[in-house]
């Protein structure tokens, strides 16, 4: 056997984890029967925005693929479709549906657990058949993981007195000692995760709904979730490393949309030097322009915040130091061509006029007592303090460096998945549909190599160390992957927020997309950039986010090559959205792309409803998908090949068994 010292030490590194020939011959022989396993559902979720409710909802049904498994058990004679409801509705939320049925019922009998058992015995065994034991067993909850993996491996087909005998007293013994209810709450709960294999979460965790942190924790409880990161999560991130102008943003978008909940009780954000600034410098403004966005339910439900005169305030405060910040990273940074924002040094005092693309237009509001006539970007010392108290808050915030530390580990602006490429935004380009250059650290990028230039800086700014110049110029690439003109993460030719608020003429505040929006329209395009990652230019797909679907819209675009499932969670949206939102299941058989539809999930629980969702066949696939078909298979076969040279080196000689 000729082997090169290259190859022949790493040989040896691989034998130190399997010492003899039999180990080997064992795992080959695993591997490659997990090759022959059909593929795992993968999951793909995108623009949360902090609505933990309705996104733990999806993900407890995954998007109709529990419902789908509990057909495939049943059939119409042995449950009615009603029982199938309460089923369903007990696995998605089993501690809560079972108060229910028991405040309706005043008490649940042995005949109602062992069927309930049986059957959810039933449908775990359909969800986690095409996984091996060893994963199921790994994914089993502790305390009855041994009795879980005893009941998944009996079949009634199996036609065994003794055995049957032998799970039914397993069955009657949970009751009776009283552990039927957190029996049903574990096995519904390795149901909800072995429906999903795989979760993608395309990008935008955070900002305007109030539970951001809550599905950060969530997610950190799959074992198997990548996410790509939308602009709002990268915001969030610099935030978290301490950025001024992204907490300021942070802090804004937080205020404006009411949600305090995130900041305060999710991160322990301390709010208070900010707002005693706000209240001492804008005591006599009543901050019109400044009051908080209530949602529909808020405002129906009279759930206003009695401190609204105050929230404004604070609100102005924040937003007039973000354009002062903002306006210095532009100037410190003319490579990002963004002169067009650096607009408030033409603001006339006198007219209460300013001057924004070459246009003058009125200021609705030019009471700014902070703003130095010589330099209208430079913080007072009243401001400097704050943000230093904030960045200090943000720094030390133990949830959130936990969150930015699993945004980092999980994350990346881009991927490629068995052939598909998953992106939050856009891809930049020019008028002429030509990618759009830009220069980043004194070098020209673009398509997929302007995406990885940018997934290194991010990296470099979590370990730079503070107070050098590489990390301030990283964290402001992250500002700018925020609201840059050619930002891939946001799309637009600017963010115009100052706009919203001071200038009346609807014009100003026009937000123009990146042309990209338009060629993506066209197949061509799609497949030109599929190749440009090294997706599957015959088969693959563009997964993206960030663009609500608007009401009549089809979210499937180029021919069937993008499919945009921007979820559409939050409420503000319905307006654009009509209340629908998208998630897609990629199973082993096929492609399917859900439409949901708005749920009040009391509702739901207490009537066996589900959210109401079109589902519809993006691609049937021409044969069953096996885990060699995958990306993960290749990887499995590359190691086999590695397994089977050990092999032959042990049997050679060219290698002495350890064993």
């Amino acid at each position: 056997m000729n082997l090169t010292d290259e190859r022949l030490q790493y040989l040896e590194l691989l034998s130190q984890k399997f010492p003899s020939p039999a180990q080997v011959s064992t795992e080959i022989i695993n591997l490659n029967a997990i090759l022959g396993l059909p593929k795992g559902t993968e999951h793909f979720i995108s623009d949360i925005h902090g609505e933990y409710r309705l996104f733990l909802h999806i993900l407890k049904n995954a998007s109709g693929s529990v419902r789908r498994k509990i057909f495939q058990c049943f059939s119409e004679e042995e449950m009615s479709t009603a029982e199938m409801d309460e089923l369903a509705t007990l696995i998605y939320y089993p501690e809560e549906k079972l108060a229910l049925l028991k405040e309706a019922h005043g008490s649940l009998n042995q005949v109602w657990y062992t069927t309930t058992l049986l059957h959810l015995v039933q449908v775990c065994r359909k969800a986690t058949s095409k996984y091996t034991r060893s994963k199921v067993r790994k994914a089993m909850p502790h305390d009855f993981a041994y009795i879980i993996d005893e009941l998944l491996n009996y079949s009634e087909a199996d036609e065994d007195d003794n055995r049957t005998t032998y799970v039914h007293n397993i069955v009657r013994s949970i009751i009776e000692i009283g552990s039927a209810d957190a029996f049903i709450i574990a096995i519904s709960e390795l149901i909800q995760h072995a429906v999903i294999d795989k979760l993608h979460i395309v990008g935008d965790v955070f900002d305007r709904g109030n539970g951001a942190h809550k599905v950060m924790d969530t997610l950190m409880e799959y074992n198997n979730v990548d996410i790509q990161w939308g602009n709002h999560d990268i915001l969030w991130m610099a935030a978290a490393m301490g950025q001024w102008a992204s907490i300021a943003n942070v802090l804004r978008n937080c205020i404006r949309y009411n949600n305090f909940d995130s900041l305060e009780d999710g991160y322990g954000i301390n709010l208070r030097p900010l707002t005693q600034f706000a209240l001492e410098t804008y005591r006599d403004d009543p901050c019109t322009l400044f009051l908080p966005s209530h949602s529909k339910r808020e405002t129906e439900l009279k759930q206003r915040r009695e401190n609204d005169e105050l929230t404004a305030k604070v609100h102005k405060a924040i937003s007039v130091i973000q354009f002062k910040l903002e306006g210095r990273i532009l100037r410190d940074h003319p490579e990002y061509h963004m002169s067009h924002r650096l607009f408030w040094e033409t603001m006339d005092a006198k007219t209460h006029r300013i001057q924004i693309d070459g246009k003058w237009y009125d200021l609705k509001d030019s009471h700014f007592p902070t703003l130095s006539p010589e330099d209208p970007y430079r913080l007072s010392p009243e401001e400097e303090t704050v943000m230093n108290d904030l960045a200090f808050s943000f720094r030390n915030s133990v949830r959130m460096q936990r969150h930015l530390k699993f945004l980092l580990d999980n994350g990346s602006i881009y991927k490629v998945n068995n052939g598909y490429l998953l992106y939050h935004g856009c891809i930049p380009m020019n008028e002429d549909g030509t990618l759009h250059y830009s220069t980043i650290n004194g070098k020209k990028y673009a398509g997929r190599a302007m995406l990885d230039a940018y997934n290194h800086i991010i990296r470099v700014a979590s370990y730079a160390p503070r107070h050098t110049e590489l990390r301030k110029n990283s964290l402001d690439l992250m500002w700018y992957l925020w609201c840059g003109t050619h930002s891939p993460l946001s799309g637009k030719y600017k963010i115009a927020t100052f706009e919203r608020y001071f200038i009346a003429d609807d014009t100003a505040g026009k937000e123009e997309k990146d042309p990209y929006y338009k060629w993506i329209e066209q197949e061509t395009t799609a497949i030109r950039i599929l190749e440009e990652f090294g997706a599957d230019p015959v088969h693959g797909k563009i997964i993206t986010g960030h663009v609500p679907v608007k009401a009549g819209e089809s979210p499937v675009k180029a021919n069937g090559r993008v499919i945009n499932i921007d979820g559409g969670m939050n409420e503000r949206l319905n307006s654009v959205t009509g209340g629908c939102g998208y998630t897609l299941v990629s199973n082993s058989h096929q492609l399917l792309l859900a439409q949901h539809h708005p749920i009040n999930i009391n509702e739901a629980m207490r009537n066996n409803e589900d959210m109401h969702s079109e589902v519809r066949v993006v691609e049937k696939f021409s044969r069953r998908q096996l885990i060699r078909d995958i990306d993960d298979g290749k990887t499995i076969a590359r190691r086999v090949a590695d397994l089977q040279e050990l092999l032959e080196a042990y049997r050679s000689g060219a290698i002495t068994p350890k064993e």
